[in-house]
């Protein structure tokens, strides 16, 4: 790939291979009529819909495996909670103004993985392990799904494995989930993962398999291991459809907290959400759902690390997967573990070119002082990558292109004081307590 003409192409582009924070606002952006009938062949509502069902069939498996999730049935949701003292200190802090009223949506503090992969890492597994119960007579629908959790059922998913490549987050909501279905799980780690999260899984009885080199080579040796053995199934955060469907559910679990909160979303009341992106799958998800539910009343936007926008790179060029932050001159190795792939999903690339608003960038050493920030005015903690989120409230109306992005879509003042902003929280509960500590006192340049 010719990163150079790029560069000299695109100023926003030279921007990000200079490792400078930045707002890419999306040429390729439609008008959400344009693209539905493309994108329902891709995804439709009734994969959407079906999605929801499993999880709720699960939901019984879910309360006997994981009593947390008790209280709320088996749901595995989180709180969106308004953070008027944190929007207030980051106006103060970065002289920015932050229009209408601005939420946290914890994904932080999911239940059993505590990140947003709780979502689509362990829907997928579910799935997986429906299809194998279903496919060989043992189980059939009209049953109790906690039955799934019996010993004849765990001795018999005992004799496959699950395989999947991740900076962290996604392998323990693989590995949590699949071991207590009672999979084999083997875990492929980059050289990002924290040690903590590996300590986790093989606490877990997961196998954890280290790579000195980054998050595509971790995907790809585990892909091609797991392609080698016939009892094995492989996790592709780069290409699956099923992760993707796990994270689009989340729009509709939103859609009735907006609404139990008495909060509405049309023209005149936008809703903006800021989501954290790694390899995209994530917030492709989450952002195709809401897209669905919202159409023109929503404004999606990415944020990524400088020091790895590999999304906003795909999207930008067009190259989709085969963008990679090194060719421009990127090292990939940034604080935001979970964010840290080189190259981006080509499947959430090319679904979100015409979805997305744009994409934000922003420097390690911000992501450290967000979190600090957070804790001192909500007494809320979260891991660094989810910390990304705020670089969108900040710079909405500080840089001139997002404004200009607000005046050509009919974003007024007026409507802007009556929007709804949610930074999307991607990670947090399960850090443990030293390593919260030395987020807390952890300072870049």
């Amino acid at each position: 790939m010719n990163a150079q003409k790029y560069i000299d192409g695109n100023p926003v582009i030279r921007t990000v291979a200079n490792k400078e924070e930045t707002v890419w606002i999306n040429p390729y952006f439609l008008p959400f009529a344009m693209t539905d009938a493309t994108c329902q062949l891709v995804v439709s509502d009734a994969d959407i819909e079906d999605a929801e069902k499993r999880l709720g069939r699960f939901a019984s498996f879910i309360r006997r495996c994981f009593p947390e999730t008790e209280e709320t049935n088996g749901l595995i949701e989180s709180p969106l909670k308004a953070i008027p003292s944190m929007q207030k200190k980051l106006e103060e802090t970065y002289g920015c103004e932050i229009p209408g009223r601005l939420f946290l949506k914890m994904d932080s503090h999911l239940a059993i993985a505590g990140s947003i992969k709780a979502r689509g890492g362990i829907y997928e597994v579910l799935k997986h392990a429906e299809d194998l119960a279903l496919e060989s007579g043992k189980f059939t629908m009209d049953e109790d799904y906690a039955r799934l959790a019996d010993e004849d059922m765990k001795a018999f998913f005992g004799q496959y494995t699950v395989q999947v490549g991740s900076t962290g987050n996604l392998g323990l909501s693989i590995g949590i989930m699949s071991a207590a279905l009672g999979f084999k799980v083997k875990v492929h780690m980059s050289a990002d993962a924290k040690q903590w999260k590996k300590d986790l899984l093989r606490s877990k009885g997961v196998e954890v398999i280290e790579y000195s080199d980054d998050y595509s080579r971790a995907v790809a040796e585990g892909r091609k291991l797991s392609d080698m053995d016939p009892m094995s199934y492989f996790v592709d955060d780069e290409k699956s459809v099923n992760l993707f469907l796990g994270y689009a559910v989340a729009a509709k679990r939103l859609h009735k907290q907006l609404t139990e909160a008495g909060i509405t979303v049309d023209e005149e009341h936008p809703l903006i959400v800021y989501l954290p992106a790694g390899v995209g799958g994530a917030p492709g998800g989450v952002a195709y759902g809401l897209k669905r539910i919202y159409k023109d009343n929503v404004h999606c936007f990415f944020t990524e690390p400088t020091m790895c926008p590999s999304v906003l790179l795909g999207v930008a060029t067009q190259e989709f997967e085969k963008a990679n932050v090194h060719d421009f001159g990127i090292s990939g190795v940034t604080e935001a573990d979970g964010l840290a792939c080189a190259s981006p999903s080509g499947f959430v690339t090319r679904i979100m070119t015409n979805l997305l608003s744009g994409d934000f960038t922003v420097a390690d050493g911000k992501l450290y002082d967000y979190l600090r920030l957070l804790y001192a005015s909500e007494q809320i903690q979260i891991e660094p990558s989810s910390c990304a989120a705020f670089s969108g409230p900040c710079g909405l109306l500080t840089y001139a292109d997002a404004k200009a992005y607000c005046e050509q879509h009919d974003l007024s003042p007026e409507k802007l004081a009556n929007s709804v902003q949610i930074a999307w929280a991607t990670g947090g509960r399960l850090v443990p307590e030293e390593a919260r500590k030395a987020y807390l006192n952890t300072y870049i340049g």
